[in-house]
């Protein structure tokens, strides 16, 4: 084997053992990998002290949790008081509203109250009997804000205001019809 060359007048120094002939230099190590070495664990030294769980970083979960505060701040959510019972009901009175009403109720509320208002796994809509409330305004609110622990998803964000409106108009035309099969009555009688 040749003799090492020398570097900076210096000769590097072979060590003692062999592997599969193999004679290692001892060289130190690159001072730009020692350098990025230090520079990961300074690194995460910060980030478990700051970001992480064990700092007082707000950390991932709760900048989401701020992020829908700001979100939910910016945007509310419809009450359902936006549109007068009056103006509800004027639209009831509307035929093309009533009729874009019906497109939107086959669209979005025909599988669960029928095509008629008679119910399937939500209730009938046809008859006298309301659960959440009866009038044109009830109707409105419950339409616009859901009743989860019922099944009845918020409509508020999913329809445009002129879509909730509209339908809430065709669903007030379905009081006192006759459906083909109209599920039993629930929740309060309600008298107009």
């Amino acid at each position: 084997m040749a003799a090492p060359e020398k570097k900076d007048g210096l000769q590097d120094k072979l060590l003692d053992h062999t592997y599969d002939g193999i004679q290692e230099y001892d060289n130190p190590m690159p001072r730009w990998w020692l350098l990025t070495f230090a520079a990961t664990i300074i690194f995460s030294v910060i980030y478990v002290f700051n970001i992480g769980p064990v700092g007082n970083g707000n950390g991932r979960i709760a900048d989401y949790e701020a992020d829908m505060a700001a979100y939910a701040k910016a945007h509310p959510a419809p009450t359902g008081g936006d549109m007068s019972g009056d103006q509800l009901l004027a639209l009831a009175k509307n035929e093309e509203a009533v009729e874009e009403g019906k497109e939107t109720y086959t669209a979005y509320c025909a599988s669960c109250h029928a095509p008629d208002g008679g119910g399937l796994i939500g209730p009938n809509l046809a008859d006298a009997y309301w659960i959440h409330g009866g009038t044109i305004t009830d109707i409105y609110k419950t339409v616009t804000n859901g009743v989860l622990e019922k099944g009845m998803p918020p409509w508020g964000k999913t329809l445009k205001p002129d879509q909730l409106a509209e339908v809430v108009a065709y669903v007030s035309t379905l009081k006192g019809t006759t459906p083909a099969s109209p599920k039993a009555p629930q929740g309060n009688l309600v008298t107009p």
